[in-house]
This record gives structure tokens, sequence and C-alpha cells, in this order.
């Protein structure tokens, strides 16, 4: 539900901790990895350093770290930090499995973000700042899937437009 809600590639939501997330603002905060078994420092100028939005269901994150004397937000039952390949074959594929749910790849949960960002009316720009990408690879990867795009920007236009002929017409 976390990644899927915020759009963080799993190499950023295994080396969260919970000083990363701050719940009065409702932002979590992307500073490290954890990739090929170490813990990296995203650099000050890096796109993967940000501050992501969290939406409701993404505030109370179902883990371990609740009853857990760990840092991390989602810390393995052993301690240390979840490595992926294990985490896809112990516990992803047998509750896909045991759900019926399509196979897809844990991957997906971050398209399944940006699917929802955009069909809820969040710009692409917007979009490729949360996400930590590319405005070019959002659009390559998801800008087909804001059809009503041009409905959307014509309806701003147009509100933009009009605000400018009140204010206009309230001064003469």
């Amino acid at each position: 539900m976390f990644a899927a809600g915020t759009g963080l590639r799993p190499e950023e939501w295994i080396a969260l901790e919970r000083r990363d997330i701050d719940r009065q603002a409702a932002v979590v905060t992307v500073e490290r990895v954890y990739s090929q078994g170490r813990l990296k420092q995203c650099a000050k100028t890096s796109r993967q350093r940000r501050r992501v939005p969290l939406r409701q269901r993404s505030r109370r994150p179902r883990s371990a770290a609740a009853s857990s004397r760990s840092p991390l937000l989602f810390p393995p039952a052993r301690g240390g930090y979840i490595d992926l390949e294990k985490f896809r074959a112990r516990h992803r594929a047998p509750a896909i499995r045991g759900s019926g749910v399509p196979r897809h790849r844990i991957y997906d949960l971050r398209h399944f973000y940006a699917t929802t960002s955009l069909a809820a009316g969040v710009s692409l720009f917007a979009l490729s700042r949360r996400m930590g990408t590319s405005l070019a690879m959002i659009d390559q990867t998801h800008g087909h899937l804001a059809p009503d795009a041009e409905e959307h920007e014509r309806a701003l236009l147009d509100a933009c437009d009009a605000s400018v002929e009140a204010r206009s017409a309230a001064i003469d």
C-alpha cells in the first residue's frame, strides 16, 4: 500500500527510516537508497532527493517498525534491510498466487502511482518531481494515460482568461 501510494522505487522505500516520515506535514522525504547491499545517500542535487506528499492511505504504513526498535520503516524480522530478491520469492510471490491477482512486477506499484496521479489530475510536471524522474520519461511512459489533457488545459486557460477579463472590467 505504501509503495503504491507514494510511487517510491523499491530501493527508496527499503531505505526509509521512521524519521523520514513527517506526519504533521504528511510528507515522506527521500534521502537515501538501499541498493546492491549498500546504503547510499542521495546527492543534494539529485532528483532522487525529494519530498513526496503522503495520501491518507499511505500515512499509516503497516510495518513491523511500530513494534520494533529498528529505525527502519520496513525492517525485516531478522534486522538489517529487506533483501528484495528474497522478499519477492518468500513473501510477494506466494501472496500474489494466494490472492488471485494477476502477476505483476513490484515496480508496477510505481506505475500504479503514476496512473492514479494522472487520473486525479496531477500535472506531468508535478508527477515528475514527486517520482524523481524526468518530465520526458513521465510523458513517454504515462503521458498517454491523460486522455482529457487537452480539455483540462483548455478549461484552465479559459478560467485564467475569464479572471483577467473580470479584473480588467473592474478597473475600467
